[in-house]
């Protein structure tokens, strides 16, 4: 296994803190979509302005620090879907009609044990839930209860390779006609609450949320949330995924590849 640097002590930065300083900055900008936020030069340049700050912060100071969590009286009465609400693909489509009775999650890559599990085979191991609260680029929050393995389990189960330093999620929908893709390194892999969540709120993930299987990081911004995975690729750059900055955004909208919160 990966030797991880896990520094100690609390955390000590607010990303929040300076993306909310950063809308000053982009002065009236109506915080209306992804799309919209890609669009706004001022807005990118304050999460790429923050992105070393903060990934310091966290790491050198937060080490592994958990995001906040709450009770189910905190639960939102409204979480928004954030990015695709629906995947088109064919197979995905018959999937879904199936219950995902025969879908699988390709685990790949730098490990000793390359896996396709089940989604029966993925609620068999260890479970963890946690009620922590999404927030979203686009300028909105909401409080949801997640429920699924935690992803260093998975990877343990795969024997992750020295040579791995990220993990890239691979995702079954398009957006604008691309693969929706993101990217993790080890030390968000192995934090406890990243885990792969198939369970919302006490039920099953619906389509608009990322069914059957989804991503929750809880210490990054929600385009990090990576929804619909399918396959888990565990490398040692992220030069050869796709434009090479490690996540979709990242690659078509410059937002900065560490997002912390």
């Amino acid at each position: 296994m990966s030797r991880i640097l896990r520094p100690r002590g609390g955390l000590a930065v607010s990303r929040r803190g300076l993306l909310r300083g950063g809308a000053v900055a982009v002065g009236g900008f109506a915080l209306s979509g992804c799309d919209d936020l890609w669009r706004a030069d001022a807005a990118k340049g304050v999460l790429t302005r923050a992105e070393g700050l903060h990934r310091w912060s966290q790491r050198a100071l937060g080490g592994e620090a958990l995001a906040r969590e709450y009770t189910r009286a905190d639960l939102s009465p409204r979480f928004r879907a954030n990015g695709s609400r629906g995947v088109a693909d064919a197979a995905y489509r018959r999937q879904l009609g199936e219950g995902f009775a025969g879908w699988t999650l390709r685990v790949e890559g730098l490990v000793a044990r390359p896996l396709d599990l089940s989604l029966a085979a993925l609620k068999d191991l260890p479970q963890r839930s946690q009620i922590t609260r999404h927030d979203c680029v686009e300028g909105w929050s909401a409080i949801g209860q997640w429920r699924g393995p935690q992803l260093r389990g998975v990877l343990r189960l795969a024997g992750l390779s020295e040579q791995a330093r990220y993990i890239v999620f691979h995702c079954a929908d398009l957006y604008h006609g691309r693969p929706y893709y993101e990217s993790i390194d080890l030390a968000d892999a192995f934090h406890p609450q990243t885990i792969l969540a198939w369970q919302m709120n006490g039920a099953p993930l619906e389509e608009a949320h990322g069914a059957p299987l989804r991503l929750r990081v809880e210490r990054q911004l929600g385009y990090k949330h990576a929804k619909f995975v399918t396959r888990i690729v565990a490398v040692d750059s992220l030069q050869d995924v796709y434009g090479g900055k490690g996540g979709y955004w990242e690659d078509v909208g410059d937002y900065a590849w560490y997002a912390g919160i």
